[in-house]
């Protein structure tokens, strides 16, 4: 569809730079994106957010459609003019969230039958419904229903979770097709591979998302719990089975490692909601590994969270200010660690694309991970 350019590729690996032309503003990739589950990056505003530099932020459709739900964001215009965010939004399905409530949940070839987390209410939410609620909500880009498998699950199950994520990713483009027929939504709908840790499942569900032809791919069911190494076999064996002329998605990672581990496998986009998690509990990154401010070493620590970084949040506080305020469970700690964390992130993903563009991602993801993990260990 003509809405991914790829503009340099790195020869000592798969990593590439490339933009996305979506409804809201062209994206560069690869590209982080914060998490706002409930159409809030916590603890940030949006000027926060368009201060850093973020082209795009993820919403969930399961949290949307409970509360406020879809009546109130329908009526406001949709997402973008409920939330002020003028960027682009792409909305998970609420496979994942329907995922992780397993015992309140039952799948069938319908769709998922799950009750809410607010108040037990049942509902229903079929691969078509996913669709309509982000066209709802004006997602620039929607992701179709799945259904996530963790880390342990027998290939018999990945196996029929996949078929099914097959089946629904079918029904989906169907119905995507004739939302986009009507000529009022142009938001971009990807499919998701799942198989879980099984390399052949992988290859066959990764068959099933190309052969629907959506406009770009995401990598689902890894981050689950798995180790490391399995993360990083999976990955790079999925994301080798994946079209070049599409963008490339892998839901739900943000540590460095994992970050630096997709874009050296090819992967233009990722996300997660340990930046601000972290920051809410009192955890900064740092070039010289995570740094927690609770410690009493920073008492009377002068120092930036991070010396080598340029955000205001850096510039402005010390270590001991901001640990004072974590324990004295002031907002602002929350707010300025959630600030630090993704100015971050976003900084180190523009790093890693002016490396891919003089080709040394390679030297460059090593020497950052040689120093972020030697104070790790440290």
């Amino acid at each position: 569809m003509g809405f991914f350019t790829i503009h340099h590729a790195d020869p000592s690996c798969s990593a590439r730079t490339g933009e996305l032309e979506l409804p809201h503003g062209n994206c560069t990739t690869p590209v982080f994106m914060p998490v706002g589950t409930n159409g809030t990056v916590k603890a940030l505003s949006r000027d926060d957010l368009e201060e850093i530099g973020f082209q795009i932020i993820l919403a969930n459709t399961y949290h949307l459609y409970l509360r406020p739900g879809t009546g109130v964001i329908g009526a406001a215009g949709g997402l973008h003019a409920f939330t002020g965010w003028p960027g682009n939004f792409l909305t998970d399905s609420g496979g994942f969230q329907v995922f992780s409530l397993a015992p309140f949940r039952k799948i069938t070839e319908e769709g998922a039958l799950f009750r809410s987390h607010i108040d037990g209410g049942s509902h229903f939410l079929s691969p078509e419904q996913a669709v309509d609620i982000q066209t709802t909500l004006g997602s620039d880009i929607q992701m179709a229903l799945d259904i996530c498998t963790g880390w342990g699950t027998s290939d018999r199950e990945a196996e029929e979770a996949l078929e099914t994520t097959a089946r629904w990713l079918a029904r989906a483009r169907r119905r995507w097709d004739l939302v986009r027929e009507s000529g009022t939504y142009r938001g971009l709908l990807f499919g998701i591979v799942q198989g879980g840790f099984y390399p052949h499942l992988r290859r066959h569900s990764a068959e099933l998302t190309i052969a629907q032809d959506t406009p770009g791919i995401a990598i689902g069911g890894l981050s689950v719990g798995e180790p490391p190494e399995v993360f990083a076999e999976i990955l790079g064996h999925t994301a080798a089975l994946l079209p070049d002329d599409k963008p490339r998605y892998v839901m739900g990672i943000g540590t460095p490692r994992y970050i630096l581990e997709a874009i050296a496998n090819g992967i233009d986009m990722f996300d997660c909601v340990a930046p601000t998690r972290e920051g809410r509990n009192g955890r900064a990154y740092t070039r010289r590994g995570p740094l927690s401010v609770k410690k009493a070493e920073h008492v009377m620590d002068f120092s930036p969270i991070d010396e080598e970084c340029g955000c205001k949040v850096c510039r402005t506080y010390s270590r001991a200010y901001v640990r004072h305020l974590f324990k004295t469970q002031e907002i602002l700690c929350s707010m300025l660690l959630s600030y630090h964390n993704l100015y971050f992130l976003h900084d180190l993903v523009k790093k890693a694309r002016e490396a891919i563009r003089e080709n040394r991602f390679h030297s460059f993801s090593a020497g950052f991970l040689s120093a972020y993990e030697e104070g790790t260990r440290g």
